[in-house]
């Protein structure tokens, strides 16, 4: 039996993680700390709130002094850390928010829980969720493997590749029982709308531009996020301690084809016309720094615990779009005040 703490645990992957745990295994306690910064929405976990095994905790994974307490209230044998900074815009604009958050939190964490499983390690796992972007930028061909040099090219991706290395340093030094993984880019229900596919269902819904950067030709491999929490479940239960996994969902998309493909199911879903949410594209100035293609070899998940994504993109995206569809208040909370002004200072309205 295990007591698991989900740090992030109310943003996008970690709610869908926390579902996941607290409705798979009814006899782990589940705790989710969370700062609820603008990307964590407790709403996102309402069909959960109430359930025996759940608790919620409103707090930093900076703060050591609430982390020894946690540790010492729930003697955790696990922790899925999830909590991040993770929106390259935001770190080009902020990036020591991303240090603070991302390096010196996972720091504290670890630290904590060095301090608390010194005695016994035995069943314990510190379970590090990071991102495929640490690995830098590919051409036309190849893919990151877990072997792959890190090469980051954005403040987002330098602070997840040092909190990876932290996490390792952690391993090597203290025998502190680590996982990591590293995902590619995640699609879905919940998803908070500054990232790319969230944001277009969003205006072209309300028949807004679709903000698209340089020409478009930026490359992504797309996972759907139920897919990526049911790899993070395998991987825990069953992965090697020390070892590193890649997620990638096999489909590689560049920015402008998965816009249009978004358009062209909105235009049906929504009784459109032929093009006409097309005509909502928009090309902006590129991205400081934008990394022209990622893409994972997922071989290893695969090949040692026997792990596959379960939707291809036109499928999940049709379940995405779907979800918002019906989901209009969620959508419309989330997408009030602060990130509205945050909106215009990317895209100029």
């Amino acid at each position: 039996m295990h007591t698991i703490l989900i740090t992030g645990g109310a943003g996008f992957i970690g709610s869908h993680l926390t579902r996941l745990f607290v409705t798979k295994y009814p006899a782990y306690k589940i705790v989710n700390l969370d700062a609820l910064t603008y990307a964590g929405n407790l709403e996102n976990l309402t069909d959960i709130e109430n359930a025996a095994n759940y608790t919620f905790v409103k707090g930093n994974i900076t703060d050591l002094d609430m982390l020894s307490a946690l540790f010492s209230e729930h003697k955790f044998t696990g922790v899925l850390h999830c909590a991040a900074e993770s929106h390259v815009d935001r770190s080009i604009t902020d990036p020591l928010a991303f240090v603070t958050t991302n390096v010196m939190g996972t720091a504290t964490l670890l630290q904590v829980a060095k301090d608390h499983w010194k005695d016994n390690m035995d069943g314990k796992v510190f379970y590090h969720i990071s991102t495929d972007e640490v690995y830098g930028s590919l051409g036309d061909t190849g893919f990151f493997t877990e072997e792959t040099a890190y090469d980051p090219r954005s403040p987002y991706s330098a602070s997840k590749a040092s909190s990876d290395h932290f996490v390792r340093a952690f391993y090597h030094t203290y025998k502190l029982p680590i996982k990591i993984s590293n995902c590619s880019n995640n699609y879905g229900p919940y998803h908070f709308p500054e990232k790319l596919i969230p944001l277009c269902i969003h205006n072209i819904i309300n028949n807004k531009p679709l903000p698209i950067y340089g020409k478009g030709e930026n490359v992504r491999d797309w996972l759907f996020v139920e897919d990526h929490a049911r790899a993070i479940d395998v991987i825990f239960h069953k992965g090697k301690i020390g070892e590193t996994y890649n997620i990638g969902g096999h489909n590689e998309w560049t920015n402008i084809a998965l816009v249009k493909e978004l358009c062209k199911q909105m235009n049906e879903k929504l009784g459109r016309g032929i093009g006409e949410s097309e005509k909502l594209i928009t090309y902006v100035i590129d991205r400081a720094g934008h990394d022209l293609r990622y893409a994972i070899d997922a071989s290893k998940l695969k090949n040692e615990l026997g792990w596959v994504p379960s939707l291809q993109f036109e499928e999940g995206i049709s379940k995405t779009i779907d979800w918002y569809l019906n989901n209009n208040k969620w959508l419309s909370d989330v997408t009030s005040g602060a990130y509205k002004e945050y909106y215009n200072s990317l895209y100029g309205g």
